[in-house]
């Protein structure tokens, strides 16, 4: 048991220290020694856990899904939920270097490669699978593609989040979150139901 612990814990050292590299110096700019370094462990010891830096990379990019399971509405996942996970993605971009390392990867390695696309692809076919069943319940407007819609959602907020982190280090994104919801809910919520979705996050979020 000692030395799984022990196992464990260099492992979250790796992965911590290698989201700091790759957060300052991005995919490309980070060796595998810099890893070592930033870590304090030795380069015999991240072998044993991870065999490449893309494979670093990958457990990093999937923290993402890890960290945040979409916040259910009383087991009816729909329009606040969708809502609510964007505010949760904005607050731990801020405060998990983790989570901050493998948004950067994505962007960085589809720059580069143009290929990286699984991340973007879940969360649209999460909140597709969201406003699916809200537009079940009269919450979007009927003529409207739950899918299209999922995909204009996840493509504002990665602009959003980008701009965000240029301009103010990200100090603003949850503010600027806010008033993206703000000003895409009148257009996919029928005028009757607005008032059933909080723009900010639910409590049940924010708790």
């Amino acid at each position: 048991m000692v030395r799984q612990e022990r196992a464990e814990a260099t492992r979250s050292a790796i992965l911590d220290g290698a989201a700091r590299a790759f957060d300052a110096e991005g995919f490309h700019g980070t060796s595998l020694a810099d890893i070592v370094k930033e870590a304090g462990v030795t380069k015999g010891a991240l072998y044993f856990h991870f065999g490449s830096k893309e494979e670093l990379a990958q457990a990093l990019i999937a923290e993402q899904f890890n960290a945040l399971e979409p916040v259910a509405e009383a087991g009816k996942p729909g329009v606040q939920t969708v809502i609510d996970t964007v505010h949760s993605m904005a607050r731990r971009l801020v405060a998990d270097v983790r989570v901050r390392a493998g948004i950067r990867l994505v962007v960085d390695r589809s720059s580069r490669t143009g290929i990286v696309h699984e991340p973007y692809t879940r969360w649209i076919e999460l909140f597709r699978e969201c406003l699916v069943q809200a537009q079940r319940r009269g919450d979007v407007k009927a003529d409207l593609d739950p899918g299209r819609v999922a995909r204009l959602i996840v493509g504002s907020w990665t602009g959003l989040q980008l701009s965000s982190q240029v301009l103010s280090g990200r100090a603003d994104l949850s503010e600027e979150t806010t008033l993206m919801w703000e000003m895409l809910l009148p257009s996919i919520v029928p005028p009757r139901r607005l008032e059933r979705f909080r723009p900010e996050g639910s409590a049940l979020e924010m708790a």
